[in-house]
């Protein structure tokens, strides 16, 4: 497929979130990576029981026990009809017993496609790719027998053009680092008003993730913040026995961007100013909130359902999600849908496909 400058500006726009993100580079860091998490609404903070917890919540990985390698692949913006824009992620984590905790590798790839180059008055230059890529390595350990914490390294590579347009110096190319925070609290003893009895059946997570200094693709001056985010889930295991587990899961999420007549504010001041009202938008418009649910069937059949909601003045995502998994020996296979309200919503139709293995 051939597209433009301005196809890829628009892509790149719409491609995460397709309003509040567009004060940030890189927003392909905010695609949810995993099929099972996807059909639940996009939650996981406070689940994050397999390797997928490098992206949800990194302080899950302290609980993990057992080796595993998660790849999802899906065709990114299906509405586009263009077969060359996909998305894919690999994870794999593993149990390290003498440094106390378990340890992960993971990689994010978002390949935009073939474009062509044009000059100001519309020559033809040639073609070229644009892609963006993460590479990361994470660790979690137990800080108590019910607190997990973890911290994650990221090394972030975005080519969207060999060079500026018009009269732009430099090329189209940025890199940056990042990590992430994360805490996992699933309390082995929990009782409120001594009458309901939460234990080992509630979890709860926080997680700041992609903190790090802006992209320079130009100059300097025209750096962009990466999608710092924070988020607070929870998880509660409603059913458990013999054949049967049925878990709600709930998660708000918030970017930790302020932006300004003259750009935005770096870190750490953003961690502040993020809080305050912008451009008549209040507190609360800025927060995504996503609630799903799963259940299993012994062990090895899962249906799972979610919802996702983002106010209208920071980009209006708004769909439902669906998914089923299916578990074999020491395989799994998940898939996800989203279903927009609007049938030209951008992410109508999103289809992903995870492949698990269980090494254990």
């Amino acid at each position: 497929m051939k597209k433009s400058y301005a196809a890829l500006a628009f892509i790149m726009c719409i491609g995460a979130s397709a309003g509040y993100a567009q004060q940030t580079a890189v927003p392909f860091l905010l695609i949810a990576p995993d099929a099972r998490a996807s059909s639940m609404g996009e939650t996981g903070t406070g689940l994050s029981d397999d390797a997928a917890a490098m992206y949800w919540n990194v302080g899950g990985l302290a609980y993990q026990k057992k080796p595993e390698l998660f790849m999802t692949y899906s065709r990114w913006l299906p509405q586009f009809g263009a077969s060359d824009l996909f998305y894919g992620y690999i994870d794999g984590v593993k149990e390290m017993p003498d440094w106390g905790g378990t340890a992960g590798l993971n990689m994010t790839w978002l390949n935009l496609g073939q474009f062509e180059m044009r000059s100001p008055d519309n020559q033809y230059l040639g073609t070229f790719r644009s892609f963006e890529f993460a590479l990361a390595g994470a660790y979690g350990t137990k800080l108590s027998t019910d607190v997990g914490f973890g911290m994650q390294l990221r090394y972030i590579y975005s080519s969207l053009a060999p060079q500026g347009s018009g009269q732009e110096q430099g090329h189209g190319i940025g890199q940056s680092v990042s990590f992430d925070l994360g805490v996992l609290w699933r309390p082995d003893s929990l009782v409120l008003f001594d009458a309901i009895d939460l234990s080992k059946v509630i979890s709860v997570g926080l997680t700041l993730t992609n903190v790090g200094p802006k992209i320079t693709y130009i100059d300097a001056a025209q750096a962009d913040p990466l999608p710092t985010n924070l988020r607070l889930g929870l998880a509660y295991k409603a059913v458990h026995d013999d054949y049967n587990d049925l878990t709600f899961t709930a998660d708000f999420a918030k970017l930790m961007v302020h932006s300004t007549s003259t750009g935005s504010d770096p870190l750490p001041k953003s961690l502040i100013t993020a809080w305050e009202s912008q451009d008549s938008i209040s507190l609360a418009q800025t927060i995504q909130t996503s609630l799903g649910a799963e259940y299993i069937y012994d062990n090895v059949v899962a249906l799972r359902a979610g919802y996702f909601y983002e106010s209208p003045q920071v980009g209006g995502r708004n769909f439902l999600t669906f998914g089923a998994g299916l578990r074999y020996d020491i395989y799994s296979l998940d898939f996800s849908y989203i279903s927009t309200f609007q049938p030209n919503d951008p992410l109508a139709n999103t289809l992903r496909f995870t492949l698990g293995f269980d090494f254990e």
